[in-house]
């Protein structure tokens, strides 16, 4: 079963990119995450529970899953939540936050002590050329600036989030490494609504069904899945999968919400998708 744990990873989390349509078609998009993420810090409370896992941890262990939480779930999805309520496609947003493993390829060399090779240069360039040809000049017309400049956001924080996570060192089991960050995602958006958002759920059976789907596949399947990979691996080799999610989204979302692909973006996917794969292949 552990053997494709990175197959349901890939599957889970891009599918994670077309639920959010719905649900912020259903609400404003930090209402839903605070709610989601009560959810699921209570969820992985009662797990820690039901697995007599010691819940109370000292203060350095709990701020650093805490600050893991708000990069991870408060400002990575926030920014990909609010990118998609102003009109960014899923797919689009897929690719812009999933460069991540090209970023992380390159700062895990001064943070982790990991080395940069040429190839990961050569896949830097590929990427961000990628996603300039999808891009192009959409932004500002048919791509809205404020989307793209909030998954660029996204974008810089799930990569702090995952050079972060691999820093760290605690002992902490799994389910209350992940209350503890679900708390932090859950705080910070309570203070994003308390400041700039006025919020509204409508719960709607799409609502409901969608929003399922992020708790109990996403928060508690995939992200658990990604905690594992990333305890018992390395940075680098994680984000490897990664560069499949881009295009598993965009297909995704051209079966499920219909968001059209013209040649141009079908091409700039793939040279994305080449960079990445450069960027973090494994050498033989």
């Amino acid at each position: 079963m552990i053997r494709l744990f990175p197959l349901i990873f890939i599957i889970l989390w891009s599918s994670a990119f077309i639920t959010t349509k719905p649900i912020v078609d259903n609400s404003s998009p930090f209402a839903a995450l605070c709610f989601r993420f009560f959810l699921v810090s209570f969820g992985f409370f009662l797990f820690a529970i039901y697995k007599k896992n010691k819940i109370i941890t000292s203060k350095k262990n709990l701020f650093n899953s805490v600050i893991s939480g708000i990069l991870f779930h408060g400002i990575y999805l926030g920014g990909v939540f609010f990118s998609i309520s102003k009109g960014l496609p899923a797919g689009i947003a897929a690719l812009i936050v999933t460069l991540q493993p090209i970023l992380t390829n390159c700062l895990a060399g001064p943070l982790l002590n990991e080395k940069v090779t040429w190839r990961q240069w050569v896949g830097v360039l590929l990427g961000f050329f990628g996603a300039i040809l999808v891009l192009g000049f959409d932004i500002g017309s048919n791509l809205p600036t404020i989307g793209v400049i909030a998954t660029f956001i996204s974008l810089i924080s799930v990569t702090a989030a995952t050079l972060w996570q691999k820093k760290i060192t605690n002992n902490l089991p799994l389910p209350v490494s992940n209350m503890y960050q679900a708390i932090g995602g859950f705080l910070f958006h309570a203070l994003i609504i308390l400041l700039f958002e006025k919020p509204f759920i409508d719960f709607t059976s799409t609502f409901i069904i969608a929003i399922s789907h992020q708790i109990i596949l996403v928060s508690f399947g995939a992200f658990s899945i990604l905690m594992y990979l990333l305890n018992k691996g390395s940075a680098s080799k994680t984000v490897t999968l990664f560069f499949l999610v881009p295009p598993t989204s965009a297909i995704m979302a051209w079966i499920f919400l219909n968001e059209y692909l013209s040649t141009i973006d079908i091409f700039g996917f793939g040279i994305a998708t080449l960079g990445v794969y450069i960027a973090t292949r494994q050498k033989n």
